[in-house]
């Protein structure tokens, strides 16, 4: 085993997670009384490992009676992802409501404008149509593109190579999705005078897997300094029920399944845990290779893919930009 992987066994694997669910509940607490002034919270519940912890470090933070859970379904949501989020409700306690958002994301336009770009694709796409976007290419070292996949009633798949018109129409259209569920959010939120808690870890809120003024936003973000690999730990350590612990990470956005890792990573999330924090120690190419046993020029376009993600994502972590400073306006 080379240094490096000892490093990271110690530092991310082995890592104490009592004490690591202390701090983050007493950071929380202290926020909510000094910062934010609310008297609980709300998070939204999918089911995912993420979401999950989220709502459970909430409920240890503050209390069950504290805390307010939504689930918020719509047309494409896993029928896995509705079971898990109604067993970790169950788990927790917490009071809950069940809103499916369908109607007003067809209201709205999200799934018309989704179909019409998808339709200049693939012709014949329509009713009993399921499809996803992929991701290619950080891996060989290119720029990133993105390929649509579509399933027809009968169940045969065809994949074509996105234009750039297309690719932005359906991620658009699909953004309302977490931007309705935000909406929803704050609207709880400032009917019981709570905060919203925010359910990003290390890998999204690093390399900008998040939708602006979407999940994006939230008034605290308990996870986002973990890796992916921590969180699963820290849902173990909560107690967690097995099924939650064990979910594989998918997006729930689009009507085919759909893995991050095919829609916005270039690895895996242990992989993805193993190269972010690697580059984040600045570590060499050749031991990040050694590590998850690849090639040197591999773990560079890794490397590369890593910078790519971070520079173009940017712009969603900006607050907005005023023309003039107001220093009467403190924000620390």
């Amino acid at each position: 085993m080379s240094s490096l992987q000892k490093a990271y066994e110690a530092e991310i694997l082995n890592f104490d997670k009592n004490k690591e669910i202390e701090k983050i509940c007493g950071r929380m607490r202290e926020v909510m009384r000094t910062k934010l002034k609310r008297r609980g919270l709300v998070v939204a519940v999918s089911g995912g490992i993420d979401s999950s912890v989220c709502a459970a470090l909430s409920v240890k933070a503050l209390g069950a009676n504290k805390v307010f859970m939504l689930r918020l379904p719509e047309t494409d949501s896993s029928s896995d992802t509705q079971d898990r989020s109604t067993l970790l409700i169950e788990h927790l306690g917490s009071e809950y409501i069940t809103h499916n958002i369908a109607q007003t994301l067809d209201a709205i336009g999200c799934y018309s404008s989704r179909d019409e770009a998808i339709k200049e694709v693939f012709s014949d796409y329509g009713d009993g149509w399921k499809s996803k976007i992929t991701i290619q290419g950080g891996l060989k070292g290119q720029i990133n593109h993105f390929s649509l996949v579509a399933k027809n009633p009968e169940g045969v798949l065809f994949e074509q190579r996105l234009d750039i018109k297309q690719y932005l129409q359906i991620v658009a259209a699909t953004n309302y999705k977490q931007r309705i569920r935000k909406t929803i959010e704050y609207y709880h939120a400032d009917r019981l005078n709570y905060a919203v808690v925010g359910t990003p870890n290390r890998l999204e809120y690093d390399q900008g897997f998040f939708v602006k003024n979407g999940d994006g936003s939230a008034d605290i973000k308990p996870i986002a300094h973990l890796y992916k690999t921590q969180v699963y730990a820290l849902a173990e350590a909560l107690g967690l029920p097995s099924t939650i612990c064990n979910a594989i990470p998918t997006t729930d956005t689009y009507s085919l399944p759909q893995g991050q890792d095919e829609f916005y990573f270039a690895l895996d999330h242990k992989r993805m845990d193993m190269a972010l924090w690697a580059y984040n120690r600045s570590a060499s190419t050749e031991d990040l290779a050694t590590m998850l046993s690849i090639d040197a020029e591999q773990a560079a376009y890794i490397y590369k893919d890593i910078e790519h993600k971070r520079q173009t994502t940017l712009y969603l972590q900006y607050a907005p930009f005023l023309i003039e400073e107001m220093p009467e306006i403190k924000h620390n």
